[in-house]
C-alpha cells in the first residue's frame, strides 16, 4: 500500500520546540513523531509513501533519509492553505490504485491489514466528548453521509482521526481540483473534508472504523499522554546505572548519561542526553540536553537545551539554557 503524510504544518502550538523543528520532529518516546508513524507503516507492510513538506522541510529529508530505505517522494506545499490544498500538491500520488492518508502529527495503534480488504473508502474515526477541534462524519445505513468541519454546533460526535482510506483516488484527485479551481473554501482553507463530502455527494460510498488507538501529539499536554502510552506499550526496562533507580515504564537510551538519579514513571531520555543528581518523572529530555540538580514533573525539555536548580514543571525549547537558585 501506498501512504501519503502531510507534514507541512508549523505547529504553532507546539512552540517554543517547533521554533527549530518541525512538529514532525519533536520528540516522544525517544525517537521524532514522524518515526513512531513510519516504524508503524513498515512494519504493517506499506512500502511506499509520499511525504508533503513545507516548514523546515529539509530537516523532514534529512531523517528520513538518515532512518529509513523506504521508496519515500517528497512534495513540497509552499503556502499552508489547509490539509485539501496539501493533498492535492501530492495529486501525482492519487492514482489507480488503493491509497492511505495519515496526518504526520498523531500516533495510531491500529491494525491497517484490515483495510486492504475493504470494498469501499474508509475513514478512521472515534468518539469525542468534544467535537469542535474536529472534522466528524454522520452514517446513515452504514455508509457515511455527512461530513462536518470542525462543527461550532455539535452534529456528530464520530471524529475523524485523520487515517483515510481511498480506494479510489481518482476520485478524490478530482473533488479536490473542483474545490481549487471554485476557490472552495471552509474558515479561509481548502478542506480534505470537503474534498470527501464532495466524493459523497457524486455517489462515492465512504464506511468508517474504530481508532481507539488515536494519539494526539500537537500540545504539550497531549504530547506528554502519549509518551505515556507509548512507554507503558513498550514496557522497556533498562538497566538503572549505579547510584540510579528507574520507576518503569521509561526509555533511557543508550548513549544518555544517567547518574545519581531516579528517572520514571513515564519518563523518556534520548540520545546523547545528560541527567545528572536529578528526579525525572512524566517528562522528555530530548537529544542532547542537560537535566542537572533539579526535580522535574510533567516537563519537555528540548534539543540541547539545560536545566538546572529546583523542582518544577517546565517546557523548554531547544537550545535553552535555565537556571533555578535554590
Amino acid at each position: 500500500m501506498h501512504a501519503i503524510i502531510p507534514v507541512a504544518g508549523i505547529g504553532t502550538r507546539l512552540r517554543p520546540f517547533t521554533h527549530s523543528l518541525p512538529k514532525v520532529l519533536v520528540n516522544v518516546a525517544g525517537k521524532p513523531i514522524l518515526g513512531h508513524i513510519l516504524d508503524s507503516l513498515v512494519a504493517q507492510g506499506v512500502s511506499s509513501a509520499t511525504i508533503i513538506t513545507g516548514y523546515k522541510g529539509e530537516l523532514v529529508e534529512d531523517y528520513i533519509a538518515s532512518n529509513y530505505t523506504l521508496d519515500v517522494t517528497f512534495v513540497e506545499q509552499d503556502e499552508m492553505l489547509g490539509l485539501g490544498h496539501a493533498i492535492w500538491c501530492a495529486r501525482e500520488s492519487l492514482g489507480d490504485t488503493p491509497v492511505l492518508i495519515i496526518l504526520g502529527d498523531t500516533v495510531f495503534d491500529v491494525d491497517l491489514s484490515v483495510l486492504s480488504s475493504r470494498q469501499f473508502s474508509s475513514l478512521g474515526v472515534k468518539y469525542v466528548d468534544d467535537p469542535r477541534r474536529f472534522g466528524v462524519v454522520i452514517e446513515e445505513g452504514g455508509f457515511v453521509s455527512r461530513l462536518v468541519e470542525k462543527p461550532e454546533t455539535p452534529v456528530s460526535n464520530m471524529a475523524i482521526v485523520g487515517l483515510y482510506y481511498i480506494s479510489r483516488p481518482t476520485e478524490l484527485r478530482s473533488a479536490l481540483e473542483t474545490l481549487i479551481t471554485n476557490d472552495m473554501r471552509t474558515k479561509g482553507e481548502y478542506q480534505l473534508t470537503d474534498a470527501l463530502q464532495l466524493m459523497v455527494d457524486r455517489g462515492e460510498k465512504f464506511t468508517t472504523f474504530s481508532v481507539d488507538g488515536w494519539y494526539d501529539c500537537g500540545k504539550p499536554e497531549t504530547l506528554l499522554q502519549t509518551n505515556r502510552f507509548l512507554l507503558t506499550k513498550r514496557n522497556e526496562m533498562p538497566t538503572a546505572p549505579l547510584g540510579c533507580v528507574f520507576v518503569p515504564p521509561v526509555h533511557v537510551d543508550p548513549s544518555a548519561i544517567v547518574e545519581h538519579s531516579v528517572i520514571g514513571p513515564y519518563a523518556s531520555i534520548s540520545k546523547g542526553a545528560v541527567v545528572r543528581n536529578a528526579i525525572l518523572r512524566d517528562s522528555i529530555v530530548s537529544d542532547a540536553a542537560t537535566v542537572c540538580d533539579i526535580a522535574l514533573d510533567q516537563s519537555i525539555i528540548g534539543e540541547n537545551a539545560e536545566v538546572t536548580g529546583r523542582f518544577s514543571s517546565i517546557n523548554i525549547g531547544d537550545a535553552s539554557i535555565v537556571r533555578l537558585s535554590q
